[in-house]
């Protein structure tokens, strides 16, 4: 019988066995390795709708005092219609520079974008998850108030696009549900089965033929086209920026969306090796199981695929989902292809006393980011 040591080492020959390395690192022509990486990494997505008519519409507006918060719609592929919050900070010169917000993967399933805005209907369940993971703000908020229109959209299996009405999920609106459930056992059950059940839906993707990966890559590329479709914003000042899961949809779109000039990745950048070895059940989730990628480049390589962009990336020292040696190895990489590049002063690289969180300091150090390379 193969003892789990013995798995392990099959699975690091597995990886080291590669069929193309697709390593900044190895390549010396950068250009050239850029080109191929994406087309890898565009490959193993496995998803492309085609041309896709956004139709966008406004569905209701509502004043916030200094700034405007519309409800939006448009299609991101001929089978998905997704609704959005979209914000337009009064006062300011237009057009103006956007900020796409992406949200985190952790806390209640049934909230996506909502977990981010001022709906004027708060409660103790997302208070809670805003004070640790957030500072306590709404970051739609932080972004809007400094000058930046901002759009996010509920990722595949989120808020507005969980399956209601299948695996025992009732078929009511989340805030209703949780105005109903809030503190109580049932709302606990529905949020457990709901977290459970993303393994089955992701299971009817791959079936499909795709994967989450590229879903969320591909809405995310369309949330930048409505951006490009507003008057009020000026599209050649662009960025994008998230926390956790909406880290890593950050690191894709530096890695594949050129109409993006700035981002700011928030607490997913590590090493391959180094996560799988530390946080396997944590870190790695369906998300970002892509085979034929990862046995050719690395995480790092997302980043580096993106330059010219002007990318900040941060992970705290007390981050506990990814190993300080993986993490810092993977700033060594980026770090270098920017300098081989010529322009080093397109990156920046932070490891704050903190743990996986995009609090205010770290909200502070985005900011800065963006005024530098937006403004």
């Amino acid at each position: 019988m193969q003892n789990h040591t013995a798995f392990d080492c099959a699975v690091q020959k597995m990886r080291s066995a590669r069929p193309l390395d697709l390593s900044a690192a190895k390549w010396s022509d950068l250009q050239s390795w850029q080109k191929q990486a994406r087309e890898c990494l565009l490959t193993g997505l496995h998803y492309h709708p085609g041309p896709v008519d956004l139709q966008a519409e406004t569905i209701e507006t509502f004043d916030h005092g200094d700034y405007i918060r519309e409800c939006v719609r448009f299609n991101t592929a001929p089978w998905f219609r997704v609704e959005g919050w979209f914000l337009l900070p009064r006062h300011v010169p237009r057009p103006m520079p956007a900020i796409l917000l992406l949200h985190d993967w952790g806390g209640p399933m049934f909230f996506g974008k909502d977990r981010m805005y001022d709906l004027g209907d708060s409660c103790d369940l997302l208070d809670k998850f805003r004070a640790y993971a957030h500072g306590g703000r709404y970051l739609s908020e932080t972004f809007c108030r400094a000058g930046y229109a901002v759009l996010s959209i509920d990722a595949y299996h989120f808020g507005t696009r969980a399956p209601y009405g299948k695996y025992g999920i009732p078929c009511i609106d989340p805030r209703q549900l949780l105005k109903t459930y809030e503190g109580t056992a049932e709302f606990n059950v529905y949020e457990s089965r709901l977290r459970e059940n993303l393994y089955l839906s992701l299971r009817q993707l791959q079936w499909a033929g795709t994967t989450w990966a590229g879903i969320n890559f591909w809405d995310d590329a369309r949330c930048v086209d409505y951006l490009l479709s507003r008057p009020e914003v000026d599209g050649r000042r662009l960025g994008v920026t998230g926390l956790s899961g909406g880290g890593y949809r950050t690191n894709l779109l530096m890695a594949l969306e050129d109409r993006l000039q700035a981002a700011a990745s928030i607490g997913w950048m590590t090493t391959n090796d180094g996560v799988a070895e530390f946080n396997l059940a944590g870190a790695i989730g369906t998300f970002c199981l892509l085979p034929g990628v990862w046995d050719r480049m690395d995480v790092s390589d997302l980043v580096a695929m993106g330059f010219p962009k002007k990318s900040l990336v941060v992970v705290g020292q007390q981050d506990a989902l990814f190993p300080p040696a993986g993490v810092d190895e993977s700033f060594r990489q980026i770090a270098d292809a920017y300098r081989r590049f010529g322009h080093p002063e397109y990156l920046a690289l932070e490891r704050p006393d903190k743990p996986h969180c995009y609090d205010c300091e770290v909200q502070q150090l985005a900011l800065d980011w963006f005024a530098k390379w937006l403004a």
